[in-house]
């Protein structure tokens, strides 16, 4: 059975080894990117082709898939007037990697569905290194019969592919999972903070807490930093700040709101005004250390 051709928009770190690893494994692309050198890279490899525009990406692709950065930028490819909307063609499905927000993803796959293209919100868990070998984490939701059709795509990129519902429910089981995991980075940070200010042993603190229900592997990452200065998660303040305001603007879209989370994300706005944005999530230690009236 022939391959579908896939359109891959979003060649970061992620993306970029999400691509690699469908060229190993022998499928088409046309591929876009504002970093030329990125493209060249793909190109070179064989087997791939650069867009001029998102439609003519979309007019040429069975399965569009995007590792993009915010919902703003998906919707901006998507409804460009050289965008996607413009391009697809009908029974191809969209597929975006990234963590987007919820409401955002289901108005673009009704409008999708008008064209008669399908789509599938499917963000990552794991790491560029496990992309690279086809072996993230995919939290998968849309239209089970759409799901059923791009599986086989997914599966050559994801180790684990689960299947969580409705359109949006994976965007939003993400934007949860990274809640919970950003909160308590944040959280911890602030404890070992405060023994720092306090004069209280930072070792010792983690030696209490971690023979407790509090270890866990997030505060490893938080300890690595505050008593070791070793930086060892690999996801950004900016990253983090940008996940927050999207679970804030999500529960604000149920009807409903999260004073923890607003509370973390006003900690992650100030660190990332402090220009500590491109440092990785425990770092936030030192803006709280500095933290003093």
């Amino acid at each position: 059975m022939k391959k579908p051709t896939i359109g891959f928009i979003g060649l970061g770190l992620m993306g970029g080894n999400m691509v690699e690893n469908l060229q190993k494994r022998g499928f088409e692309l046309t591929v876009m990117d504002l970093n030329k050198d990125e493209v060249a890279k793909v190109i070179a490899r064989g087997n791939a082709t650069e867009a001029a525009s998102p439609k003519e990406l979309a007019e040429k692709s069975d399965i569009i898939m995007f590792c993009l950065t915010t919902s703003a930028v998906v919707e901006k490819i998507v409804y460009g007037e050289e965008g996607i909307l413009a391009g697809i063609k009908e029974g191809a499905v969209l597929i975006d990697f990234g963590t987007s927000i919820p409401a955002s993803t289901k108005k673009i796959g009704k409008d999708l569905a008008e064209k008669g293209a399908g789509m599938i919100d499917a963000p990552l868990g794991r790491t560029p290194a496990h992309a690279k070998d086809g072996l993230l984490n995919i939290m998968a939701a849309g239209d089970v019969d759409t799901f059923e059709k791009v599986k086989p795509v997914l599966e050559e990129q994801g180790e684990n592919v689960f299947y969580l519902g409705a359109l949006g429910a994976g965007h939003t089981t993400k934007l949860i999972n990274n809640f919970m995991g950003m909160t308590t980075v944040v959280a911890m940070s602030q404890a070992f903070a405060a023994a720092k200010l306090a004069g209280v042993d930072t070792q010792q603190l983690f030696d209490i807490m971690s023979a407790g229900p509090s270890n866990s592997p997030f505060m490893k990452f938080c300890k690595n930093y505050a008593v070791d200065n070793v930086s060892d998660l690999g996801f950004s303040i900016n990253n983090a700040n940008k996940d927050l305001g999207y679970f804030v603007q999500m529960m604000n879209d149920l009807g409903t709101k999260s004073a923890i989370a607003e509370a973390t994300s006003s900690n992650l706005q100030a660190a990332v005004a402090a220009e500590m944005g491109n440092g990785n999530v425990p770092e936030i230690f030192d803006y709280f250390v500095k933290l003093q009236n």
